[in-house]
């Protein structure tokens, strides 16, 4: 019975279900791309009202990405593990909740359609829910114009002095924020009608009927199913036992420790990347700017408008055909091939902007758009590429127990790589001169490409391919490798179901 439940929950037509799910579970990732990336233009503003137009010191703007990371790592961690001891159901509401009451929160969701995707097409599903982080920080984008243009419109054009900001300036930017948390108030009321996803029923709550009849309530599945769990008459589910090994249990390490660390590592290698182009893009084009120098007085609203554009460029060209791309090829080239090749191809781009830098691209004024482009290819191959997978895999790998848990350290790790990165990055470019500032950025550009050329060898050496395999043939093949040792002990049945178990058993 539980086989033919997850049986036929992987092998069920796609469905308007399918469909509804990545848009729910797809907003957490929308809200938490908003609010991280409308950091720039909002400190654009902020250096405007609380800093008379210069530059805010690197200290506070480190401190700010550093801090709007770091509570997305928490977040990561802190509910990853409370989803896999109460549901995932009840902590995508809960994380909704505290986007509601304060956009500091948007980091906090967990995905929850990998569990209910169809097995030949699941990792389009999940690059799907995936990509509304590209759409967050288009939107992100749009809407920080929007409230330039209206705040500067309704307040005369604003103000021509760069060291006076107009008092509704300090509205402006607050509003910007405010307007994220707008996703998942939308979002709260739907996926609360939606029941828990069927293997955390199945698997976890050792409840079969409920993930059965959770299953048949949201979508269509096996007539064979149906017959099956309205002829029986259910017993109580019985009292869950210990199970067989625990999180960070020597077992959990043998069968899990590998995965862990690569996910884990190939995430904190793309953040690096990833956050430190996208939170910097405006400084990092300061350079090829066509609007007036800084000498030329700029209002707070064109300020932030500036970088913002710039953000929907790069978003609307190369970040969101990226994800997508990756929902088309996904199912058909594998994981660990779009991970490897998106870490090669970025760090060509990265090395071949680095090297010749200072006696080329910082030069010649005719080569700044040719150099807009090929940095438009690392935000294109970093979604055609490792930032997509490292999210894809962690989702696949692990039992449904330690599932939630261990994508959120996977997660939580690579937010740590954006704080090196982000952070680095300003503190190695702080108040240098022209010439050394070209400098610095040739060395940025040269250690990303070194960056991506490190997880090219962890994806080899370490990532496991998840195509074309039930979640739980992913455990079972695990146990097969690791349990050697062991053929003659007996098998210690979790008590939570375990899903290589319930593969024997069949």
């Amino acid at each position: 019975m539980p086989i033919k439940v997850l049986s036929s929950l992987d092998a069920a037509r796609i469905q308007w279900y399918h469909f509804k799910a990545i848009i729910v579970a797809g907003m957490g990732l929308f809200t938490d791309a908003y609010d991280l990336f409308c950091i720039a233009p909002v400190m654009k503003m902020i250096s405007h009202v609380y800093y008379h137009g210069d530059s805010i010191n690197t200290a506070v703007l480190s401190t700010s990405y550093a801090i709007a990371l770091l509570g997305t790592a928490t977040g990561q961690l802190v509910f990853g593990y409370l989803g896999d001891r109460v549901g995932r159901r009840r902590v995508y509401g809960l994380c909704l909740v505290i986007m509601i009451i304060s956009s500091f929160g948007c980091g906090f969701s967990v995905c929850t359609t990998r569990r209910s995707c169809v097995m030949r097409t699941r990792g389009a599903f999940i690059a799907a829910v995936f990509s509304m982080q590209g759409l967050g920080i288009l939107v992100s984008s749009a809407v920080t114009m929007a409230v330039c243009v209206a705040f500067k419109r309704g307040g005369g054009g604003g103000s021509l002095d760069e060291e006076e900001a107009p008092p509704e300036a300090d509205v402006a930017w607050r509003l910007i924020l405010m307007i994220g948390a707008l996703p998942a108030a939308l979002t709260f009321y739907w996926r609360m009608l939606m029941p828990e996803t069927a293997r955390y029923t199945a698997l976890v709550e050792n409840n079969i009927v409920q993930a059965a009849k959770d299953m048949e309530r949201v979508m269509s599945i096996t007539d064979d199913i149906s017959d099956e769990t309205t002829t029986e008459t259910p017993p109580p589910p019985p009292p869950p036992l210990p199970p067989s090994y625990t999180l960070f249990s020597l077992r959990f390490l043998r069968l899990h420790g590998r995965d862990l660390f690569a996910a884990s590592v190939n995430w904190f290698l793309v953040d690096v990347v990833f956050y430190t182009s996208n939170l910097l893009l405006s400084q990092i084009f300061s350079h090829y700017s066509d609007k007036p120098s800084s000498s030329t007085a700029e209002n707070v609203y064109d300020a932030a408008f500036r970088v913002a554009e710039l953000g929907a460029i790069i978003a609307a060209c190369s970040t969101i055909p990226g994800y997508w791309f990756t929902v088309y090829f996904i199912d058909k080239i594998g994981r660990v091939k779009i991970q490897m090749m998106g870490f090669f191809f970025m760090a060509v781009v990265y090395l071949v902007a680095g090297i010749p830098y200072t006696w080329y691209w910082s030069k010649h004024e005719q080569t700044k758009k040719g150099f807009m482009v090929l940095y438009g290819l690392v935000f294109f191959f970093s979604n055609f590429g490792p930032n997509t997978t490292t999210f894809i895999i962690p989702a696949e790998l692990f039992p449904a127990r330690f599932r939630s848990t261990c994508h959120g350290i996977s997660g939580a790790a690579g937010k740590l790589g954006a704080i090196v990165g982000t952070v680095g990055f300003l503190w190695a470019t702080e108040k240098a001169d022209d010439g050394d500032n070209m400098n610095r950025m040739r060395a940025a550009f040269l250690i990303l490409g070194g960056v991506c050329i490190a997880g090219i060898f962890v994806t080899y050496f370490f990532t496991k391919e998840t195509m074309g395999r039930s979640l739980e043939e992913n455990e079972h093949q695990q146990e097969q490798v690791n349990n050697d040792e062991s053929e003659d002990e007996p098998h210690i049945v979790d008590g939570q179901s375990s899903e290589s178990t319930l593969l024997q058993t069949q």
